[in-house]
C-alpha cells in the first residue's frame, strides 16, 4: 500500500483541484482526482451518472475510486465532496495527512457558481449547499489533520498554509532562492 502525500477534502468550490494540482507541482509528486477517475471508468459526467443511475450507484463507484486512490497514488489526492459521507472511506482516512479545505458560500459562488451542474445543487442552490454543509462540515473536521480556510486566499496561498500545516517540503525546483544569488554555469 502506498499512501498520498496529501489528501483534500471539502465541498464544491473549495478549491481542491487547483490547489491539488499546484501543490503536487510543488511537491514534485503526481496528482489525481477521484472524480475524475470516476469520469474515466463510467464514460460519462458526474451528473450523467447521477441522472442516468442515481446516487447509491455513483456513491458504490466513488468508494471504490477513493479505496483504489488510497491504496495505490503516492503524491497529492482530491476527494469528491461526498467522498467523506461513507463510513468506510472515513475509516481509511484515519490517519492519513488529511486537509479540509474549508469555504464560506460567498467564496464557492465566486469560484463555481451555483449554476454549474452539480446534481445535489440542481434545485434552490443556496440552500443546498448551506444545508449540505450543515451535514458534511462535521466530517470533514472529523477526518481532517488541518483545516484550511480558503477564502480570500489565492491558490498558492493555500497551497502555502498546506505544506506549513503539514510540515512538508517543497522540491528543490520550487523553493525560493536567497535574494541576490545566482547561480553559476
Amino acid at each position: 500500500m502506498t499512501a498520498p502525500v496529501v489528501v483534500l477534502v471539502g465541498p464544491p468550490g473549495a478549491g481542491k483541484s487547483t490547489v491539488g494540482a499546484l501543490l503536487a507541482g510543488r511537491l514534485g509528486v503526481g496528482y489525481r482526482d477521484t472524480d475524475a477517475d470516476i469520469v474515466a471508468t463510467a464514460g460519462k459526467p458526474v451528473a450523467e451518472i447521477f441522472i442516468d443511475e442515481g446516487e447509491p450507484h455513483f456513491r458504490d463507484l466513488e468508494r471504490e475510486a477513493v479505496r483504489t486512490a488510497l491504496d495505490t497514488h503516492p503524491g497529492v489526492l482530491s476527494l469528491g465532496g461526498g467522498a467523506i459521507m461513507d463510513d468506510g472511506t472515513r475509516k481509511l482516512l484515519t490517519g492519513l495527512p488529511v486537509v479540509f479545505l474549508d469555504v464560506e458560500l460567498a467564496d464557492a459562488v465566486k469560484r463555481v457558481g451555483l449554476d454549474a451542474p452539480r446534481p445535489l445543487l440542481a434545485v434552490n442552490p443556496r440552500k443546498q449547499w448551506r444545508e449540505l454543509m450543515e451535514r458534511r462540515r462535521p466530517l470533514y473536521t472529523e477526518v481532517a489533520r488541518a483545516v484550511i480556510a480558503t477564502g480570500e486566499r489565492t491558490p498558492e496561498d493555500v497551497a502555502d498554509a498546506i505544506v506549513d500545516a503539514l510540515e512538508l517540503r517543497p522540491t528543490a525546483a520550487d523553493t525560493p532562492r536567497p535574494a541576490g544569488r545566482e547561480e553559476q554555469a
